[in-house]
């Protein structure tokens, strides 16, 4: 499967000045939910991931907007639930009546990994649940594998996308303005 080609046919490889959700600047945005929006393709990114999985998990929880199409995915082909995080006063909480036993095994799925910081909010939710973070996965690797999850960590797509600290931005230094396209709300 060519992920990039799927990006590109759906129009979700955006260029501009985008302020990413981990308070980095970029030149261009991975617009997942333009991909994700097409059943078929969300389907195959799913069964992609799942045959990438060195673990079967007892579940897969994802973060809230970006993860949750392709976590969703991810669990039905590998036949196990899906749950997802939500934002609660800046924090990663679980809501909606879902929780975690202890000992579960539970792979995070994420739609792009940057810097791995909502991944790891992630994680903390389920180490104080008492569950195992058995591994993560994500459509996209933006790290350029530099994110250290500390898990088994797999990927469709590692692409090398620059980013850069507000005030090392060129596109600020220039003044094109910033836009955020992304879920998280909050100021970084």
């Amino acid at each position: 499967m060519n992920v990039e080609q799927l990006f590109v046919e759906n129009g979700a490889l955006l260029k501009g000045h985008f302020l990413l959700s981990s308070g980095l600047h970029s030149d261009r945005y991975l617009q997942c939910a333009l991909v994700l929006a097409q059943p078929g393709a969300a389907e195959k990114l799913g069964k992609a991931i799942a045959e990438k999985s060195s673990v079967k998990p007892d579940l897969v929880l994802s973060p809230a907007m970006g993860g949750l199409m392709i976590g969703h995915e991810v669990a039905r082909a590998l036949g196990v639930r899906h749950y997802f995080t939500e934002r609660a006063e800046g924090s990663m909480v679980l809501r909606r009546g879902f929780s975690l036993k202890p000992g579960e095994k539970v792979i995070v799925v994420e739609d792009v990994v940057t810097t791995g910081k909502s991944t790891k909010e992630v994680f903390e939710v389920i180490k104080a649940a008492g569950a195992t973070v058995a591994a993560a996965a994500s459509i996209v690797d933006r790290s350029e594998g530099k994110s250290n999850l500390g898990v088994p960590y797999a990927a469709l797509w590692a692409v090398s996308v620059p980013a850069w600290k507000p005030e090392d931005c060129p596109l600020c230094k220039t003044g094109v303005p910033a836009v955020k396209p992304g879920s998280r709300t909050e100021k970084k």
